[in-house]
C-alpha cells in the first residue's frame, strides 16, 4: 500500500456538509474516511453516499452485534452504500460472524473488507472479569481475533498495544486496523499513551484511524500530508 492508503480519517461530526467538505479536501491524500454511529444515526445512508460518491472510500464503523440473521441483513443493507470496510462485534460469536461473511461473499464482484471489534479499548481486565470473562484483556483480544479469522473475516480493530501479539497469532495477511493514533507534533488531547503513525506501522498495523490530529488541525491538508510523509520514511 501507498502510505496515504493506510490513513482513514475519523469524521466525528453530525454535520453532513462539514464531513463532505473535509472529505473533498483530503481526497487523494488519505485512504478514506470513517463514519461511526453518531454520524450515521443523525444522517442515515444518503449522507454516506454523498461522501463516497465523491470518490472517497468509507470505513463504516457501525459495529453490528445481533443474532446472525439480523446482522446478515444489516450487512446486505450496508453494502448498498459501497463501503470500503465495515465491521461487526466478534463477541457476537461464530455463527453471527459466519453469517456476516456469507452476506459479504454474496455481493458479487464488490467485496468490502469485513473486520471485527474484539474488546473495546474502554474495557480493562477488571471490567472483563466483572462480565464473567477470565484472563486479561489482551488474552481475550487474541482469542476473539483467532475466532474472527476462523470465521472468514479479513481482520480486526485493535489498539496499538495488541498489534505485535496479533500479528504473531494471526499472520501477515490478517488486517489490523488501529485507532487512537497521534503524531508527536499533534496535541495529545485525552490520550494518555500516544502511539505515532510510524510506530504503529512498524509494529505491524495495516490501517490507521486518525481523527483530531487532522480534522482539528489549522490546516488539515498539511497535517495529512505530514503524516503521509512520516509513513513514507519507514
Amino acid at each position: 500500500m501507498k502510505p496515504t492508503e493506510r490513513i482513514f480519517v475519523a469524521l466525528d461530526t453530525t454535520d453532513v456538509s462539514q464531513a463532505a467538505d473535509m472529505a473533498a479536501k483530503l481526497k487523494g491524500l488519505v485512504g478514506g474516511v470513517k463514519f461511526g454511529k453518531e454520524f450515521f444515526t443523525a444522517n442515515g445512508p444518503d449522507s454516506v453516499a454523498r461522501v463516497s460518491d465523491g470518490g472517497m472510500p468509507v470505513f463504516l464503523d457501525l459495529k453490528y452485534y445481533d443474532i446472525p440473521n439480523t446482522v446478515a441483513g444489516a450487512i446486505r443493507a450496508a453494502m448498498k452504500m459501497k463501503p470500503f470496510m465495515l465491521n461487526v462485534h466478534a463477541s457476537g460469536g461464530a455463527a453471527m460472524m459466519e453469517a456476516a461473511a456469507k452476506a459479504v461473499s454474496e455481493g458479487g464482484d464488490y467485496k468490502p473488507l469485513l473486520i471485527a471489534v474484539t474488546v473495546l479499548t474502554s474495557l480493562g481486565d477488571d471490567d472483563l472479569n466483572a462480565m464473567g470473562i477470565a484472563g486479561t484483556a489482551e488474552e481475550q483480544v487474541i482469542r476473539l481475533a483467532k475466532l474472527t479469522q476462523s470465521c472468514g473475516l479479513d481482520g480486526v480493530v485493535c489498539s496499538a498495544r495488541e498489534v505485535t501479539a496479533l500479528r504473531a497469532a494471526c499472520g501477515d495477511d490478517f488486517k489490523l486496523v488501529v485507532p487512537g493514533i497521534r503524531p508527536k507534533w499533534a496535541a495529545s488531547d485525552d490520550q494518555k499513551r500516544i502511539v505515532t503513525p510510524s510506530d504503529a506501522i512498524r509494529m505491524g498495523a495495516d490501517y490507521l484511524v486518525i481523527g483530531r490530529p487532522i480534522t482539528a488541525a489549522a490546516d488539515p491538508v498539511e497535517a495529512a500530508e505530514r503524516i503521509a510523509e512520516e509513513l513514507a520514511g519507514i
